[in-house]
């Protein structure tokens, strides 16, 4: 709808008059062929009941309407109007390309965001701040989030589901893949390629670490400390194909010939700095997988990687 005629300062030209509601053009649109123009909403509203101009009936579709020339864009924007507000006692005059920004800022605003002065921290409408009862609107904001947050959680637990779900299927893919592995060549190399990229997966999602002190290696742990480092393995998502293995590679009768024994630790220290450690979260110990350092020389590395726990200096 338009603007009321009445609002503006002299004489209003014919051109800016909306045929259909009468009122000053707002966000005006035009015909393609005939070039009446029109208010947006009012060209809107009637083409979606007739497709046709109307004031000469032709043809137009929603598509086809067309911005109005810039010359009667400008002139629009110099007409002097008052404010909206005027009923509330706004006195100002100005152009109507001011008009949009002068109401988020004008104080008789009856809309206008206030926050509330007796303390309870809201922002609401100045209109309403007579009716404000903090204690009632808080209670309603509480109850409003406390309503969101039984629905998130509820739709937390059918995702959690529906994933819990998928997981049992892929086990079940895996155990039948196993299980043909043994006499299916094809399902043994499938099988083979997705406990590799499983093993991808695991170790990019893991935070990378530095060792500062490699002479804080524990090489023999024992049986309460390596219970410890594989429950952790296990919450950050280790696959069970390699969780064992990892952990039989945290003792040294497991380490490759580069560290089976103090003397070739030493010997080979300088080549430590070559591995690419992730972090056992929460705990003094490091992951060093043999997908993360394919780099290493031979010596240095073990299928499917190395658990090294320290006493101090994991970063």
């Amino acid at each position: 709808m338009g603007f009321e005629i009445k609002r503006f300062q002299g004489d209003v030209d014919e051109e800016l008059i909306c045929p259909i509601c009468s009122g000053v053009l707002e966000e005006p649109l035009q015909a393609p062929a005939c070039e009446h123009a029109f208010c947006r909403a009012c060209i809107t509203e009637w083409i979606s009941r007739q497709p046709t101009c109307p004031v000469d009936r032709q043809a137009v579709t929603a598509s086809q309407l067309r911005p109005v020339p810039r010359i009667l864009r400008n002139l629009l924007s110099r007409l002097c109007t008052s404010c909206d507000n005027a009923p509330h006692g706004c006195s100002a005059v100005l152009k109507l390309d001011s008009l949009g920004s002068h109401l988020v800022e004008c104080e008789f605003n009856p809309k206008r965001p206030m926050p509330c002065e007796a303390g309870c921290g809201l922002v609401i409408p100045k209109d309403e701040l007579a009716d404000h009862n903090c204690v009632r609107e808080l209670r309603a904001l509480i109850a409003s989030q406390q309503g969101k947050l039984t629905d998130y959680q509820q739709e937390l637990a059918e995702q959690r589901l529906i994933i819990n779900e998928h997981k049992r299927e892929l086990a079940l893919l895996k155990e039948f893949m196993r299980a043909m592995r043994v006499s299916n060549p094809t399902m043994r190399a499938l099988a083979d390629q997705m406990e590799r990229e499983e093993v991808v997966r695991w170790a990019n999602s893991l935070t990378r670490a530095r060792v500062t002190r490699w002479g804080g290696m524990i090489s023999t742990p024992d049986d309460v400390l390596q219970m410890m480092i594989k429950r952790s393995l296990s919450e950050t998502g280790c696959p069970p194909h390699i969780i064992d293995d990892l952990m039989e590679n945290c003792h040294e009768r497991r380490w490759p010939p580069g560290l089976s024994s103090l003397e070739t630790r030493q010997n080979n220290r300088r080549l430590y700095e070559k591995y690419v450690c992730k972090r056992v979260p929460g705990k003094q110990a490091v992951l060093v997988l043999h997908c993360d350092n394919t780099h290493v020389d031979e010596h240095m590395m073990v299928e499917p990687g190395l658990v090294m726990i320290f006493a101090h200096g994991i970063e």
